[in-house]
């Protein structure tokens, strides 16, 4: 094998510093996701495992690394809010990642508004400009290659209600990068900004 190549096998260890896996599967769209447990507790928890999966219906998930409270609130109640993290809300949105107690309400923890939705009874990220009100379709917990299950569980939601600023409405046309989304890179700390210099344009091959 070419000595410029790192080549490992996972299940055996990675001889780097830190694991190179999320930094190659990145940056990453940011799942901020905002649920309520039965009785009413509000959550709210970014994830880093998120994309969206189909177009009609729209589709979105995001994965839970070990049993926490967004899984434990999306079991009960059936349904999540999806929210966008924005450079302006970098801040808030990891101060929402705080290992806090299930009773803490990380809006509050965050200096967010609960902003009542249209549709599903969970509450959004009212400073944020784009939300998905979503309704779960699916829960899987995942697997390896040999059946075993790991601890961590995927959550499919169907967006039922979309939010979006309208100053994102170029002629009626979503403006991403004006939207100042954030992405996940690698490491501990790795973010990145999306910009509208970042963008360049292809269209599908016509044969």
């Amino acid at each position: 094998m070419s000595d410029d190549i790192h080549f490992y096998e996972p299940s055996k260890g990675h001889g780097l510093p830190h694991d190179p896996f999320n930094a190659i599967v990145g940056p990453r769209p940011i799942g901020w996701i905002s649920s309520q447990d039965a009785e009413g507790k509000l959550n709210l928890a970014p994830y880093s495992f998120f994309n969206a999966f189909n177009y009609v219906p729209p589709i979105i998930g995001f994965c839970s690394i070990g049993r926490k409270d967004s899984l434990n609130n999306i079991e009960q109640t059936g349904e999540f809010v999806w929210n966008l993290a924005t450079r302006s809300l970098a801040e808030q949105m990891n101060m929402s990642c705080a290992a806090v107690p299930a009773d803490v309400s990380e809006f509050e923890l965050a200096g967010l508004t609960a902003e009542p939705s249209r549709i599903v009874s969970v509450p959004r990220v009212k400073e944020t400009p784009v939300s998905f009100e979503c309704k779960v379709t699916q829960i899987i917990q995942l697997q390896r290659a040999d059946k075993e299950v790991v601890p961590s569980w995927l959550i499919l939601g169907e967006v039922v209600a979309v939010h979006i600023a309208k100053r994102l409405l170029k002629e009626g046309v979503y403006d991403t990068a004006a939207g100042e989304p954030i992405l996940r890179g690698g490491g501990p700390a790795d973010y990145f900004q999306l910009s509208a210099e970042s963008l360049f344009k292809m269209y599908r091959p016509k044969v």
